[in-house]
């Protein structure tokens, strides 16, 4: 028998700690929740990726009534991202939610699974780690990377 113990770092900061770069990530993130089309879950999700060079692209949740056909914040994102720019690699994403009040949580919401298998194929696309924000009410967890989030991904075999 063999054991291996998973473990993942999570730093929390307040916006004030972050890097002028970072904070205006997250700012997108937050922005982003205001363009979420959420009639059913009346949960508002926001995601902004940061490209290399510094570009930034938003996305947020879309329901649909015929249910799944809607798809997350982080795959809106992801997927604009790279259809318009192919060329240019994924440095970070923050994510930000907001509750049925229009007020942003006050715990983190982290990726769902089809999320993060998809946005780990755009971190193994860039070759290097692409750094996660989870933004909450008042303070924001940094995790190193989205691998981080899905340690044990479905990869090609």
């Amino acid at each position: 028998m063999r054991e291996t113990i998973i473990e993942t770092p999570v730093t929390y900061y307040t916006p004030d700690e972050l890097s002028a770069a970072d904070r205006e990530l997250v700012g997108r993130a937050v922005e982003a929740t205001r363009n979420a089309y959420a009639p059913y879950s009346h949960f508002h999700v926001g995601a902004a990726i940061r490209l290399e060079g510094g570009e930034i692209v938003s996305g947020a949740n879309q329901e649909n009534a015929a249910f799944p056909s809607g798809t997350c914040a982080e795959r809106t994102a992801c997927y604009y991202a790279h259809a318009a720019h192919p060329d240019k690699r994924f440095e970070a994403i923050a994510i930000a939610a907001r509750d049925a009040d229009g007020n942003l949580t006050r715990t983190v919401t982290a990726p769902c699974g089809a999320c993060r298998q998809a946005l780990l194929e755009y971190e193994t696309l860039a070759g290097r780690p692409v750094k996660v924000l989870l933004v909450a009410d008042g303070e924001i967890a940094l995790l190193p990377s989205v691998k981080s989030l899905l340690p044990l991904a479905f990869t090609e075999f």
